[in-house]
């Protein structure tokens, strides 16, 4: 007897285009460059504390730094400013600049180097965290820094990003563990003479020293860059692949497509979702997820919203 073809409805091609999705980051050039632009960044990183800390404390010697303590524990503010800091500008040694009118001035180039955790930064760094918790690093790379395209999901996506990351708190969470955001900040701060403003304290240095900061940045950036190329790259093949399957009405149609892209598909992945759904959306479970009592996991909420789809689809 012919066995029956599997029928595809919503649900089913999104777990379909998870799995090609999954399959194209993961064998893809660009998340290979994503994941070196990290590791250089990181050997990077380790050279430039060392370097940013011999520069401060020549500009501002550990001696002058704890006379200023002294002075400050006996005459408060009054004996003088400390700030323990991971923002720096570092400048250049004055060159000359002509303009278009044949006019000569001095220029300073400053660099900024940050060894914080910004928000941006912080999605393409640990963009596999991010997503092994469920959750979308790339909602800010999708809209293309088109502002408005951001909705509701949007907010609340970056809501739980930032949470994550340490970057939103809330009086609920747990002090006792260090964010990512808390580590970062923890990592690497020199106490330095002066306020709080990052550009009130200029660092001269040498052209060398000065390139060796920029090359840094450039590194930084280049972890933000890579993401967003590994975006854009799966996310054009995504696009042609869900159009393709709106058109496939059967299972076996998905598979023939990714036998020949060396995609490991079984139907097996239409049915893990539904079975979690029927044991999560039973009578005796849904009643005690809707207690009060009760805080509903991420992963049980899915399962009764993707029930409730599967019932509409199969009613319709």
């Amino acid at each position: 007897m012919p066995q029956k073809r599997q029928t595809l409805n919503s649900e089913k091609r999104k777990a379909i285009a998870d799995v090609f999705q999954n399959h194209f980051e993961q064998n893809s050039p660009k998340k290979k460059l994503h994941t070196k632009a990290i590791a250089n960044y990181n050997t990077a990183r380790t050279k430039m504390k060392v370097l940013a800390n011999t520069v401060v404390r020549h500009h501002q010697p550990q001696e002058d730094v704890d006379t200023i303590r002294s002075m400050i524990a006996k005459y408060n503010s009054s004996g003088g400013e400390l700030y323990d800091d991971n923002c720096f500008y570092f400048t250049a040694p004055p060159r000359n600049e002509t303009d278009s009118d044949g006019r000569t001035r001095e220029v300073v180039d400053e660099e900024h180097v940050k060894f914080n955790l910004s928000k941006k930064f912080a999605r393409s760094y640990y963009r596999d965290e991010i997503k092994a918790k469920g959750l979308n690093p790339d909602f800010h790379v999708a809209i293309n820094n088109n502002y408005d395209k951001r909705s509701p999901s949007y907010y609340a996506m970056e809501s739980q990003v930032n949470k994550f990351t340490g970057h939103e708190t809330s009086s609920n969470d747990n002090k006792t563990t260090l964010s990512y955001k808390d580590e970062w900040e923890k990592d690497f701060q020199l106490t330095t003479i002066g306020s709080s403003y990052c550009h009130s304290r200029m660092f001269a240095v040498d052209q060398e020293t000065f390139e060796t900061f920029k090359m840094f940045n450039t590194l930084r950036e280049n972890v933000i860059l890579t993401h967003e190329q590994l975006y854009s790259h799966v996310n054009s093949k995504m696009e042609k692949l869900k159009l393709g399957l709106k058109s496939y009405r059967y299972f076996d149609q998905a598979k023939s497509l990714a036998d020949k892209l060396g995609v490991a598909l079984n139907e097996g992945i239409l049915n893990e979702s539904s079975s979690m759904a029927l044991s999560v959306y039973s009578p005796e479970n849904l009643a005690s997820l809707l207690e009060d009592k009760v805080e509903q996991t991420r992963e049980e909420k899915i399962a009764i919203a993707r029930s409730i789809m599967q019932q509409q689809s199969s009613v319709n």
